[in-house]
Parts: C-alpha cells; sequence; structure tokens
C-alpha cells in the first residue's frame, strides 16, 4: 500500500479526530439540506426543482472525507466557499424559510471549511518543515 497515501489519511494529532469528525459531520449536513431544501422545505418550484443537483459534487467529497484523505479534505474544503457564497446571497435575497435555509448553509459550510484547514494545519506543517530539512545547507561543511 501507498505509504503518502497512508500518511495523508491517518489521523495525525488528536485534535484531528475531531477535526475530522466535525469535518464529516458538517458534510453530511449540508448534503441533507441541499436535498431537503430543494425537494421539500423551500423549492424554488412547486414539486422540487433541479438546484437538488448541487448536492452532488459534495456527495462526490463524501467517501475521502470519511476516509479523513487530506487531498479530498482540501478540495471539499474550497468546494464549500461556493456553498458559502450561496447560502449568504439566498440568505440575503429570499424571504421566509428559505432565507433561514440559506444562513444554515452559511453556517455548514463554513463549519466543514474551518475544520477542514484544522485538519490540514498539522500536514502542512510536517511538510514545510520536511521542505526546509531538504533544503537547508548542511552545517559544518565548507
Amino acid at each position: 500500500m501507498n505509504t503518502a497515501r497512508n500518511a495523508a489519511s491517518h489521523d495525525g494529532a488528536p485534535g484531528n479526530r475531531a477535526a475530522a469528525t466535525g469535518a464529516l459531520l458538517a458534510l453530511v449536513l449540508l448534503i441533507v439540506l441541499c436535498v431537503a431544501w430543494e425537494w421539500w422545505l423551500a423549492p424554488l418550484r412547486a414539486g422540487g426543482s433541479l438546484l437538488v443537483l448541487k448536492a452532488l459534487p459534495l456527495l462526490l467529497a463524501l467517501p475521502g472525507v470519511w476516509r479523513k484523505r487530506l487531498y479530498t479534505l482540501q478540495w471539499a474544503a474550497m468546494l464549500s466557499l461556493l456553498y458559502l457564497m450561496e447560502g449568504i446571497v439566498r440568505g440575503m435575497s429570499d424571504r421566509g424559510l428559505s432565507a433561514q435555509l440559506g444562513w444554515c448553509e452559511v453556517a455548514l459550510s463554513g463549519v466543514f471549511f474551518v475544520c477542514a484547514l484544522v485538519y490540514g494545519a498539522p500536514f502542512k506543517r510536517a511538510a514545510k518543515q520536511k521542505a526546509r530539512r531538504e533544503y537547508e545547507p548542511a552545517s559544518g561543511s565548507a
């Protein structure tokens, strides 16, 4: 098995486990919110709308987030910013339940983004330290 893939998907520090769990929970709730919003709760058209398909990219990220894959958490964090923006727009422009759901989308995508960053921070720090060690001139040799 590839050791780089193992290193990128292990829990690392104890705080990382909580961050990965938070990211997973926020992602699942964001998927549920997107589907429920566009099918039942406040669809643009009665009976549901094709905007329910906005949950598909999140579903693609779910297996990698479940396995705590750093690469998946990184691209999914960037993707979550689109949902954050949509939530802000709909929270400020829609009325009633749809506006409230927009603010819920903002909260969930924000929580996912922060948890993904917290999870990935120790890995990024370790990579920077490794790069510094590799490119440091050897001390004492002249």
